[in-house]
């Protein structure tokens, strides 16, 4: 009964999951058809820069608007002294990129199978564990907050004070 429910419960999955070669494809496919449409505006425009000179041109505006759009949010975040939402975007990301280059570079060496779930799986480790790192830093953070000393200067009212 239990292997027919996992085997209904794969069969769901993979219905909705793309293959890794899907993934690849897709995003291949969205890829050149962006390097297309520079191409044809590249062409209409009479500069005719070479495929080089448009890698360098399209990556420089990319990354300069992720800058512009990540700068400011990242010093918010700072100022609101959240540099653990920081180190988490960056560390998502990085993981991210390793576990699609080890999935190509498996498939590019032969030393593996390429499969879209194993990067599925890679990324909801790092998001479990990251999960309970989050609860035991807020346990400890919350634990130490309420044994903490409040040395906050208080002032003390005489009856006085209070009628008045």
């Amino acid at each position: 009964m239990q292997l027919e429910h996992k085997s209904r419960l794969l069969a769901i999955y993979n219905s909705y999951v793309m293959s890794m070669w899907d993934i690849i494809y897709t995003f291949t496919t969205w890829i050149a058809s962006i390097h297309d449409r520079m191409l044809r505006i590249n062409d209409a425009g009479g500069w005719y820069f070479d495929d080089k000179q448009l890698h360098f041109i399209a990556f420089g505006i990319f990354g300069m608007l992720l800058i512009f759009v990540l700068y400011p949010l990242f010093k918010m975040l700072a100022k609101r002294d959240h540099t653990m939402v920081i180190t988490w975007l960056y560390v998502f990301t990085v993981i991210i990129v390793l576990a699609f280059a080890i999935e190509v570079g498996q498939w590019y060496t032969g030393t593996g199978v390429m499969e879209s779930e194993d990067i599925a799986y890679g990324i909801t480790g790092f998001l479990v564990m990251f999960l309970i790192f989050a609860i035991l830093r807020g346990l400890y953070h919350g634990i130490k907050s309420m044994v903490q000393k409040d040395n906050r200067k208080t002032k003390v009212y005489s009856r006085e004070d209070l009628n008045q």
